[in-house]
């Protein structure tokens, strides 16, 4: 996952917009010499710069977090493994990265701006909906 704007601001506003010193730790934490941008940063990676800069590393809200016994979030689940946003796991094998269906529900396309666990039946039913929408898409092409 990539650092988020706020990680980013706060880096800038750390590094007291020394352009020097944040593309060296940018290449510190990528452990790349080519990467200077805090674009080129993830979450994790963020946080090593903005903790070695004294700051506080941020926590990722993951508004993905689900209840097994609603069929609605298995089927927001299933859905997830046809779009094959999908990472492996040690001990499960392969199972839904959280992460993006997080991100998507955090995101632009989403028609429901709230922690899945939060949301009701007619909010869960949109977010199958959008999901769905993207699979047709997707496997249009």
């Amino acid at each position: 996952m990539k650092a988020t704007k706020q990680q980013k601001q706060q880096i800038h506003i750390l590094t007291k917009n020394d352009k020097s010193l944040k593309e060296d730790l940018v290449q510190f934490a990528t452990g790349d010499r080519n990467k200077t941008s805090t674009n080129d940063l993830n979450f994790d990676q963020a946080n090593q710069v903005i903790e070695k800069l004294g700051g506080s590393a941020h926590e990722y809200e993951n508004w993905a977090k689900f209840d097994r016994n609603k069929k609605s979030h298995m089927q927001i689940l299933s859905i997830c493994r046809t779009l094959r946003w999908t990472k492996t796991h040690p001990i499960y094998g392969t199972v839904v990265d959280l992460q993006v269906l997080s991100e998507f529900i955090k995101g632009k396309k989403s028609p429901v701006k709230k922690p899945l666990l939060k949301m009701d039946k007619n909010e869960v039913s949109k977010i199958i909906v959008a999901l769905e929408g993207i699979v047709e898409t997707e496997f249009k092409k």
